[in-house]
C-alpha cells in the first residue's frame, strides 16, 4: 500500500486497496469446521483492513497534510451539533480529470483538484449549513458560530443517533486518475476518432470525452462516529455526426461506472460504443416524421428506464412526500401501478454509476423497494425525511459536493424483469410507437406530468417495427403512466452507466433500468 506522497506532475496519488471478490459454497455437510471459521475470519478482516484504509487516506488528507488536528475539529464539531436534532461536518477531497477530442483535436484537457467542509445542524426540519474551501480551525470555528443559529429555542433533545455501520465497500479505492499514463489516454481518443471515420464516409464529425474523478470524503458527527469512503468514478462518451447532402443527424453512446479506466479502454469495449454511436447516427439520418396521438408504446429495456427515474422516481423521494408536494404523497398501501410492476432504488450494487458503500451522510446504502406489484410500499430517506416521517433512513442523502446540503437521492433505480418475451409485447401493437433511447425530458414532482425526447425510435405496425422516426416525444403522467403497463418483458437490464440527475441546482451520478415494458394508451407528440 502506497501512502499519499507529495504532488507528482501537480497530481496527488491515491491509496491503493484491491477489492476481494469471495464466493464460498458449501455443498456437504462433512466439511471442516474449523477451517470454515477461518475462511470466515479472514475475509472479514479484509473488509476490516478496507475500511480501515478508507479511514485512513481520509486522515492523512484532511489531518496529517491538510491543516486539520482531529482532538480539535472533533470539539467544535462537539460544541455545535451536541444539543441539534442531527447534523455532520463533511469533509471532501476531490481530483478530476476531463479530455475532450473533438474534430481530430484535443479541445479540452482539465485536470482540478478541489477541497473543502460543510458543517450542518439541523434542528426540526431547520437547517444551518456553512462550508467553506478553507481547511483550517478558524475556518470551522466561524462557521460554527453560523449554524448554531438554527438551535435558537430549541431544548437540546438529540432525536437520532449514529448511523448503522457497515463493513462492505462497493468499489476498489484506486485512483483511476493515476492509473492510466496522460499520453496514452490522449492517443485512446485519437484511435477512437480514426476508427469511426474509416467505418462511413459520411461521418461529419466525432467527438470524444473520457472523464476521471476520485472523491474521499469523511463524516464527522458529534460524539466521535466518524465515517469514510473513497470513491473512484469513470466515463466515456462518443458522440458521431453524420451527413448526407444538406441532412445531418447524430447518435451517441457512453459507458461508465467506479471501477478503473483500463476496463473501458479495451479495444473490443470502445469499438463497440463507437459503432453503436455511428448505427444510431446512420439511423437517424434515415428517419421520417414521428407519429402523432393517443398510441401503445414499447419501451426497450435499459436506458429507456430514465423514463422511470423522472416520471416516478424523484415522485418517491422522502423531501417531497414529506411536505406532501408530491403526486404519491399519502399512498403507501396503494396500488400506483399495474400487477406485476415492481420498483427498486438500489445503491448496493458494485461498480455501478449510482453505487455507494455508504451515502453522504454516513449511511450504509440499500436495496429500497419502492413499488412492488404495483401497490406503493417505500419511499427513498435520508436522515431528515426518515425521522419526520417516523420510518429509517435508506441510504439515500446525497450531496453534489461540500457545498451542497443532503438531500434524499436516487441511486440506481429500475423495475424488476416480467414473465413476457420482448417479441410478445411488439406483436400486441396494433399502430404505436418502439422507443429505444432518450435525450432530455421534464416532469412537474407535484402533477406528475412529464415530457420525453426520443433520440431512436421507430413505427410499429401490425406487431412489426417500421420506419425510425424523428421527433417523438411522450407525454404523460407519472402515477397514470404505471397503472396503463400491460406488458412487462423478462429483459431487464441497466444503463450503461451514464445517468446524471438533476435536483435544486445538484447534480450526482445515477444508474437507471427496466425490462422491456408496453404502454397502452399513451401520447405521442410529433410531426406525422
Amino acid at each position: 500500500m502506497e501512502a499519499i506522497d507529495a504532488f507528482h506532475d501537480g497530481r496527488r496519488r491515491g491509496l491503493k486497496a484491491e477489492l476481494p471478490i469471495v464466493s464460498y459454497t458449501f455443498e456437504h455437510d462433512d466439511y471442516d469446521f474449523t477451517g470454515f471459521v477461518s475462511v470466515l475470519l479472514a475475509f472479514f478482516l479484509k473488509l476490516d483492513k478496507m475500511v480501515f484504509m478508507s479511514n485512513e487516506t481520509t486522515s492523512k488528507l484532511f489531518f496529517h497534510q491538510g491543516g486539520l488536528e482531529p482532538g480539535e475539529t472533533q470539539a467544535i464539531v462537539d460544541s455545535a451539533l451536541g444539543d441539534a436534532h442531527d447534523g455532520e461536518l463533511f469533509l471532501e477531497y476531490r481530483l478530476s480529470e476531463n479530455l475532450h477530442y473533438d474534430d481530430g483535436r484535443l479541445r479540452v484537457g482539465d485536470f482540478d483538484t478541489r477541497q473543502g467542509f460543510g458543517l450542518r445542524c439541523v434542528v426540526d426540519d431547520a437547517s444551518g449549513y456553512a462550508h467553506g474551501s478553507e481547511l483550517s480551525h478558524d475556518a470551522l470555528s466561524r462557521a460554527r458560530s453560523a449554524v448554531v443559529a438554527v438551535k435558537h429555542g430549541h431544548e437540546g433533545v438529540v432525536a437520532m443517533g449514529a448511523p448503522s455501520s457497515t463493513n462492505r465497500h462497493l468499489y476498489s479505492e484506486d485512483n483511476p486518475i493515476e492509473a492510466v499514463p496522460f499520453a496514452r489516454k490522449v492517443a485512446l481518443l485519437e484511435e477512437v476518432d480514426a476508427f469511426v471515420r474509416a467505418q462511413d464516409s459520411n461521418v461529419r464529425q466525432v467527438r470524444v470525452r473520457l472523464g476521471s474523478s476520485w472523491q474521499a470524503v469523511r463524516i464527522i458527527r458529534a460524539g466521535g462516529d466518524v465515517r469514510s469512503d473513497i470513491r473512484p468514478l469513470v466515463r466515456l462518451d462518443i458522440n458521431v455526426v453524420v451527413g448526407r447532402g444538406e441532412r445531418i443527424e447524430a447518435g451517441y453512446t457512453g459507458i461508465g461506472g467506479r471501477d478503473s479506466l483500463e476496463q473501458w479502454m479495451r479495444e473490443d469495449v470502445w469499438q463497440a460504443q463507437a459503432l453503436e454511436a455511428l448505427r444510431q447516427a446512420k439511423v437517424n439520418l434515415e428517419s421520417v416524421a414521428a407519429p402523432a396521438g393517443e398510441m401503445d408504446v414499447v419501451l426497450a429495456a435499459g436506458w429507456p428506464g430514465i423514463l422511470l427515474h423522472e416520471a416516478v422516481g424523484h415522485g418517491l423521494e422522502g423531501d417531497f412526500n414529506r411536505k406532501g408536494t408530491s403526486a404519491f404523497s399519502g399512498m403507501i398501501g396503494k396500488r400506483v401501478a399495474s400487477k406485476g410492476v415492481t420498483v427498486v432504488d438500489d445503491g448496493t450494487m458494485e461498480k455501478r454509476r449510482g453505487s455507494l458503500s455508504i451515502d453522504d451522510e454516513g449511511t450504509p446504502s440499500s436495496c429500497t423497494t419502492l413499488i412492488e406489484d404495483g401497490i406503493l410500499v417505500g419511499y427513498m430517506h435520508d436522515r431528515m425525511s426518515a425521522r419526520l416521517m417516523d420510518s429509517e433512513p435508506t441510504g439515500n442523502g446525497r450531496r453534489e459536493s461540500y457545498a451542497h446540503l443532503p438531500m434524499p437521492r436516487m441511486t440506481n433505480t429500475y423495475m424488476h424483469s416480467g414473465e413476457a418475451e420482448p417479441e410478445e409485447l411488439l406483436k400486441r401493437v396494433k399502430r404505436g410507437l418502439y422507443a429505444c433511447a432518450f435525450g432530455g425530458g421534464q416532469v412537474d414532482i407535484t402533477s406528475g406530468k412529464f415530457v420525453f425526447s426520443c433520440t431512436e425510435a421507430y413505427r410499429v405496425e401490425d406487431g412489426r417495427i417500421g420506419a425510425p422516426v424523428k421527433g417523438a416525444t411522450l407525454i404523460g403522467n407519472g402515477p397514470d403512466v404505471l397503472t396503463r403497463v400491460s406488458m412487462v418483458g423478462n429483459d431487464m437490464k441497466l444503463d450503461t452507466g451514464i445517468g446524471i440527475c438533476g435536483k435544486w441546482g445538484q447534480s450526482v451520478p445515477v444508474g437507471v433500468g427496466q425490462p422491456s415494458m408496453l404502454i397502452e394508451g399513451l401520447t405521442v407528440g410529433g410531426e406525422g
